[in-house]
């Protein structure tokens, strides 16, 4: 039998231990530990191999969704809230159920059972998929073009149109929401830092409390922000 290594990121100390129990009596579950906050939770999935994370929406610093767009290779992640309406969100970020509070064990059951079915994506296509190079459509000027992800820059949101900056030095004006490019871009390597920016996170040169630099440009970055790009910068980076 397979042991699944697995997190609670709670912050409520009673929901916390409700899973803890929940885990104790399944088998094929270990738990590695209990994270108060998306903070703690990232520095255990830097050190320990976790399989699946039981995650809630609500906490503080840094909130659920934003936790999951930050990740680059997530575990499996089963969301726990008491809000039903952010489960369509949940569901398009790629996560394995979402157990609405209070949770009953015969549904955690069915939850992590889901664990054991998962159906491995073969290699040759594993290599495909590594050898394609991502892309996204847009449409200018009743055309659809195919963009490049890693020629992406950042995206300045501009009302009802965004405007997206290219490697090349280009630009292309569309007509689309930043809220629907953030959903589109949150699991390839974007991150909004602004309420009229997402950038791509590979292409941040430097980067300050008040903003970040991409090929010389200053973007700032918004007051409800900066905990998440401080945590995000200091996490993935190496500080000589």
């Amino acid at each position: 039998m397979q042991l699944y290594n697995t997190i609670i990121v709670e912050d409520e100390p009673i929901a916390a231990e409700i899973l803890a129990d929940y885990i104790q009596q399944v088998p094929f579950l270990n738990k590695v530990a209990v994270c108060t906050d998306a903070i703690y939770a990232m520095e255990v999935l830097q050190k320990e191999k976790i399989d699946l994370m039981f995650l809630d929406i609500h906490m503080p610093k840094i909130k659920g969704m934003e936790f999951i767009k930050m990740l680059k290779f997530p575990p499996q992640i089963i969301i726990t809230s008491a809000y039903n309406e952010y489960a369509l969100q949940g569901f398009e970020l790629g996560v394995l159920d979402y157990l609405l509070k209070p949770i009953e064990f015969n549904r955690f059951l069915m939850a992590v059972n889901k664990l054991q079915h998962q159906t491995p994506t073969p290699i040759a296509q594993q290599q495909v998929f590594q050898n394609e190079k991502p892309s996204i459509f847009f449409n200018v000027n009743k055309k659809r073009i195919r963009v490049l992800l890693d020629n992406i820059l950042y995206i300045e949101g501009l009302k009802e149109y965004v405007k997206i900056f290219l490697t090349n030095g280009k630009t292309i004006i569309t007509k689309t929401q930043l809220s629907h490019l953030e959903q589109e871009l949150g699991k390839s390597g974007f991150i909004r830092i602004h309420r009229s920016f997402i950038v791509s996170k590979n292409k941040i040169d430097a980067y300050t409390a008040a903003d970040v630099e991409i090929l010389g440009k200053n973007i700032p970055i918004g007051r409800g922000y900066k905990e998440l790009i401080q945590a995000l910068m200091e996490n993935n980076s190496t500080t000589l």
